[in-house]
């Protein structure tokens, strides 16, 4: 673990506390969510629901002894949401993004379909595996209630927590989690589908599903998977 302060922390966006907060509701895994609301249909503008968020692998947490703080990033740099129905041309000569919502992924699931055959080049027959993966994310599009729109490479969320180095320790070595309180839209479900059919170079018939919840973002949580405790909160804000 490091030690040095780290210089892609920007202040305005850190938020720092002394102590944990009391224990929180347990936050909802996404595919489950997405499920149950799909097969009743159901959306209430406005509804909110905690969920958690898998920590991706280019997360940034680092520990500054000298202060006594975790500093943890979570990039957003790259999280375009690029479905059809969030192309907005029309946008970008208004100064506004081309991608109106972004996305954080909630998670992903695999299934084995069976298999196929087709015939190869020598006349022989191959068989080949089908195979579905379900992608399940939130969309969002008030991201820069968060931070600011041209934050570039440090666009994210930032939080400082104060703890002691041994907790930090922990914590960075894989009791750390994230969960996010959405708001969810009066039509809160989407989905697309991507299939890619077997040929002979690539024989494997693949199918992509990505399923979506869609709202506003209102708040960003770090917590203790050892204890259940909040260690920070990020609110949304005014954006900037």
């Amino acid at each position: 673990m490091k030690t040095e302060t780290l210089r892609w922390l920007p202040a305005a966006l850190a938020l720092a506390v002394s102590a944990v907060q009391a224990a929180d509701e347990t936050p909802r895994d996404g595919k489950s969510e997405y499920l149950a609301r799909a097969a009743e249909l159901r959306c209430i503008a406005g509804e909110t629901v905690l969920l958690a968020v898998p920590l991706p692998n280019d997360l940034q947490i680092d520990y500054d002894a000298a202060s006594g703080h975790l500093r943890v990033f979570y990039p957003m740099q790259f999280n375009d949401l690029t479905e059809g129905w969030n192309w907005h041309p029309e946008e970008v000569a208004a100064g506004r993004d081309y991608y109106t919502f972004k996305y954080l992924p909630l998670g992903s699931t695999t299934e084995s379909r069976g298999s196929g055959r087709l015939t190869g080049l020598d006349g022989k027959p191959i068989e080949y595996p089908v195979e579905w993966r379900f992608d399940y994310f939130l969309a969002f599009d008030n991201p820069y209630e968060f931070y600011p729109r041209d934050a570039g490479e440090q666009a994210g969320f930032t939080a400082e927590i104060a703890l002691p180095a041994a907790a930090a320790q922990r914590l960075a070595a894989g009791d750390l989690r994230m969960a996010v309180s959405a708001r969810l839209a009066e039509k809160c479900l989407s989905d697309s589908t991507t299939f890619w059919k077997a040929t002979i170079s690539k024989p494997v018939d693949f199918t992509l599903k990505k399923r979506y919840l869609i709202g506003k973002l209102a708040e960003v949580r770090f917590y203790d998977a050892a204890t259940g405790q909040t260690l920070v909160r990020l609110s949304s804000r005014a954006p900037r």
